[in-house]
């Protein structure tokens, strides 16, 4: 990887991380955020649910803008958004059990910042690189970093919550300023070219579109892999997150490194995927695959048995198969479309994805612990199948995407 980038891809790594952090970090302090705000467990889980909403609406609207107006021009405002969005968090906590109302309103601010802060990473690491390994290598990274959070966001949301339990929400700004400061001063993305920064909103939806109808198999591939993996790992933390207060008397911080178990094994095989990969699309169409049969296959000894252990070592090697196919979707979406058209098209995964994050919680609360692993296992299957069929990416997809004029 080219030396003079590695500062731009830390940085840019940064922002994922942020994110995640904002999100994760309050779902091991929802109990407790339930008595200081004295609201109800649906009430709580509003304060996740509604960030993941706001932040489906508008991500398409951030990808569209970052690529009419410039990457950096709409990370380090969405960056602003959703710290203020913590800071409003924050304070209106500081006020107590009249405050939830405002901390709802702070959560649809950190939302808006969120669709322009994550969703846009991704388009950018393909701007940085002309060279696809190097892109698929960069990719890799800034997925290691988005489950890297994930694996710090339950140990870090439980010591500060530990300190004074409003304590999380004001660590999103703390933690927005870093990331911003690190992406003025190392990101340089290269200038646009051509003539697709003048276009008009009406001309710019029409060329999506075409891209979008002319590649549709293999683009509704990823999108359907990508809401399925992420239903499938939020909804799996929310049943490990649950079980282990319930039934095994865990929680606090110690509750915090049993769910960072499995995420560790799917960070270290997000960031070994992405470095080994290479830019052959085949082979991340066949990780993809074996990656979605992994995590199908590892769920069924759970309809025949369960223990604190089993749990953990069965969630981590459908983490290992989550780990391996994320960067590759990541590299198949970004690769496989134009740079004028990159940050609609990646936002719109970005938004699908998130659609999964919003539904795992709220259904698997909603059904029985064996019905949750055979719906694992059946989408699992899903996504390979989805895999095999519909993901058919040539070798140098961005001039069959092409929609400009001869």
């Amino acid at each position: 990887m080219e030396s003079k980038k590695k500062l731009d891809l830390l940085a840019l790594s940064s922002i994922p991380f942020v994110m995640t952090l904002g999100n994760s970090m309050l779902i091991p302090v929802l109990p407790q955020l339930e008595k200081e705000l004295n609201i109800t467990g649906f009430q709580s889980s509003l304060i996740i649910t509604v960030y993941s909403i706001i932040a489906i609406l508008c991500i398409p609207i951030a990808g569209y803008l970052s690529d009419r107006f410039g990457r950096k021009n709409i990370l380090i405002p969405s960056l602003v958004i959703a710290g203020i969005g913590g800071l409003i968090c924050g304070f209106a906590s500081i006020y107590g059990s009249n405050a939830y109302i405002f901390v709802i309103i702070g959560r649809v601010v950190q939302g808006i910042g969120a669709a322009g802060a994550f969703p846009v990473v991704i388009p950018t690491v393909g701007d940085l690189y002309e060279d696809d390994d190097q892109i698929t290598k960069g990719l890799g990274i800034i997925e290691t970093s988005n489950t890297f959070g994930k694996v710090l966001s339950p140990i870090l949301g439980a010591l500060f919550a530990a300190w004074i339990w409003f304590i999380p929400f004001f660590s999103i700004p703390v933690f927005s300023l870093l990331s911003i400061l690190l992406i003025v001063v190392f990101v340089k993305v290269p200038a646009k070219k051509g003539e697709g920064a003048k276009q008009t909103i009406k001309e710019f939806v029409h060329e999506v579109g075409i891209v979008l109808m002319k590649e549709k198999k293999w683009i509704f591939g990823i999108f359907i892999i990508g809401i399925i993996s992420m239903f499938t790992l939020f909804g799996f933390l929310y049943y490990l997150s649950t079980r282990l207060e319930q039934t095994y008397g865990i929680n606090g911080v110690m509750k915090g490194l049993y769910l960072a178990v499995p995420l560790l094994f799917l960070c270290l095989t997000s960031y070994i995927t992405g470095k080994l990969i290479g830019k052959s699309k085949d082979k991340m169409k066949w990780v993809i695959v074996f990656g979605s049969i992994m995590s199908s296959v590892s769920f069924i000894p759970l309809i025949f048995t369960e223990g604190k252990w089993i749990i953990l070592i069965i969630f981590s090697i459908a983490g290992i198969g989550m780990g391996a196919a994320l960067p590759c979707l990541d590299a198949l979406i970004t690769e496989g479309i134009e740079k004028e058209h990159r940050g609609t098209i990646t936002s719109i995964y970005s938004s699908m994805r998130f659609t999964g994050v919003a539904l795992g919680p709220p259904i698997v609360a909603l059904i029985e612990p064996l019905n949750t692993f055979i719906i694992f296992i059946v989408l699992s299957l899903l996504s390979s199948q989805v895999g095999i069929l519909f993901i058919k990416v040539p070798e140098t997809p961005p001039q069959a995407f092409s929609t400009k004029k001869a």
